[in-house]
């Protein structure tokens, strides 16, 4: 176990203030998220140090199309969560009981060091949701930012914003989950709130390189208007943001049928009103092209990997293409 940041002792418990959940933490128990527990009038991180799962994955799998495509990148998991998603893709680990592996932030920087002739650029902390690992990433992303190596998040971005703005300076790139754009669906389907995100993404496109991934699920969150809504305020942040529209698959507490292709490729058309790159995952074909947004000029094609670009121009027009680092194809 490793003392906790971000709380404030009183008479009868803890006040984490990790999250907005913003739990309090009596003797012996622990927070929403299950990972942080209040022993001796102190909060401590259980899970510090503990692997649930490790990779050496595409960066594309993240997923982040425009920060070094083609590159690779370890990623690392743990246990817990401040979310409930019932359709959570990985809830053995974020909400079961996993086997885990010591792996200390030394450990692990080492580890992505070694990695490095296998062409990884860093370490993503993804699986389950990294913010309720914090103090291990603080730690370890400060190594792994030292030795010249970088650092993603993929998160539900339901952080504060102090513990977010300590963390940002050694974090490169982020891929927020954009749940949904209603907070009804956030409160029932999720157990969390939408406000509180759009935050995190306003703070993080400030400091680093962005993009975000909206499940699509049928009747829930697929109307025309909230993905118009979505993308016009990611727009009014910067068009350059990419967004993932993925497709949703029956998982863990919810049973509801499959997202037709055909609901996602209307949500896609929608977002590319307002977004300059809109991809459709989980259905395979034209949905991970990047195609210039001025001539509509394909200039990465990630099935074939291959990319056409003119250092970070479309050959065709001569379009800069908002790309972060060196492109690998």
């Amino acid at each position: 176990m490793r003392e906790a940041l971000h709380y404030t002792p009183h008479d009868k418990g803890i006040a984490c203030s990790l999250c907005p959940k913003n739990c309090f933490i009596n003797e012996g128990q622990t927070g929403f998220c299950r990972v942080r527990q209040n022993t001796g009038g102190r909060l401590y991180s259980l899970n510090y140090a503990q692997a649930t799962a490790q990779a050496l994955d595409p960066i594309e799998k993240k997923p982040l199309y425009h920060f070094y495509p083609g590159s690779h990148i370890l990623s690392l998991g743990t246990w817990g969560c401040n979310f409930a998603c019932r359709f959570c893709q990985n809830w053995h680990i974020a909400h079961a009981n996993p086997q885990v592996t010591a792996l200390e932030p030394q450990a692990a920087a080492a580890l992505a060091n070694h990695l490095l002739g296998q062409g990884n650029i860093g370490i993503a902390y993804t699986y389950s949701e990294p913010t309720v690992w914090y103090e291990y990433i603080l730690d370890t992303a400060s190594l792994v930012q030292a030795g010249g190596l970088k650092n993603v998040l993929v998160t539900n971005g339901f952080i504060n914003p102090k513990p977010l703005q300590e963390l940002l300076p050694y974090i490169d790139a982020i891929n927020i989950d954009v749940k949904a754009f209603n907070n009804d669906f956030y409160q029932k389907v999720c157990a969390g709130q939408l406000d509180q995100v759009k935050e995190t993404v306003k703070l993080a496109a400030q400091q680093c390189h962005i993009e975000i991934t909206t499940l699509i699920v049928p009747g829930l969150n697929d109307s025309d208007a909230e993905i118009a809504d979505m993308a016009e305020w990611l727009a009014d942040i910067s068009p350059d943001i990419p967004l993932h529209l993925s497709r949703y698959f029956p998982n863990y507490k919810m049973d509801a049928p499959p997202t037709p292709v055909s609901t996602l490729e209307q949500a896609g058309k929608i977002a590319c009103q307002a977004l300059n790159y809109v991809y459709l995952g989980n259905t395979g074909g034209e949905g991970s092209v990047t195609y210039c947004p001025e001539c509509c000029y394909k200039v990465i094609d990630r099935l074939k990997r291959n990319s056409r670009l003119n250092k970070k121009n479309c050959p065709r027009c001569g379009s800069s293409i908002s790309i972060t680092g060196e492109v690998k194809f």
